[in-house]
């Protein structure tokens, strides 16, 4: 059973969230701040994190980035903002997935199974060689020019993805369906965690080589 660890203010919220998610099968804890949030999960780590951003003292963008300073565990904000800015800038601090409320349970249930099989690493022992990047699936490791990258599972899958085909082209919904698992998705999510693989990938991300965009088309990873 995969625990998730709540982060909402609001505790008519966080108890109806909790007792919804409860009913899909997820072991479930609350935490009413960010930085109580960070406390829990530093004391007991859960399986994936939802963070409202919305909070009292440290706001949520503030607590994605602290959880990602140390932490790769799954985050998804769970928002009443749905502004692109703030989409944007929440992905940018570190989040895998964003969600606007009002909730639809089912759906959200349906993006944290997708993310709990992302964090799982591959069972093959394979090493991808693509250029100066070796990705090797089983110990969810990459390394570029042999030194260690530290890639989230969702920037991981994202590499793995565009390397098991160097040199094709992906539209921007393919990698949706193949990352997030969406039929219909938000393409701001592939953009934002594309800039931030180039971050860790490129050695001038402004100028990428590696991952390249294919203007009107998509991604590609570079042989």
């Amino acid at each position: 059973m995969a625990g998730v660890l709540l982060i909402e203010d609001d505790d008519r919220i966080r108890l109806a969230l909790t007792l919804a998610l409860e009913d899909e099968g997820y072991a479930m804890r609350g935490a009413g701040s960010a930085e109580e949030g960070l406390e829990a999960q530093g004391a007991e780590p859960a399986d994936i994190v939802l963070m409202d951003l919305m909070l009292p003292g440290m706001d949520g963008f503030a607590g994605v980035r602290a959880l990602r300073r140390h932490d790769d565990v799954p985050i998804v904000v769970v928002s009443a903002r749905d502004d692109t800015h703030d989409i944007v800038a929440a992905l940018e601090a570190g989040a895998d997935d964003y969600v606007v409320k009002p909730i639809a349970v089912k759906e959200l249930s349906a993006r944290l199974r997708a993310l709990q099989r992302r964090s799982r690493v591959a069972a093959a022992a394979t090493t991808t060689k693509v250029g100066a990047l070796d990705i090797t699936q089983e110990a969810a490791e990459v390394r570029l020019h042999g030194e260690l990258v530290a890639l989230t599972h969702t920037e991981f899958w994202l590499l793995c993805e565009l390397a098991d085909r160097p040199g094709q082209v992906f539209s921007r919904q393919q990698l949706l369906r193949q990352v997030w698992e969406y039929e219909i998705g938000d393409e701001r999510l592939v953009d934002v965690h594309v800039g931030r693989l180039r971050q860790k990938i490129e050695d001038d991300p402004r100028r990428p080589q590696r991952l390249v965009t294919v203007r009107g088309m998509g991604y590609k990873l570079q042989r």
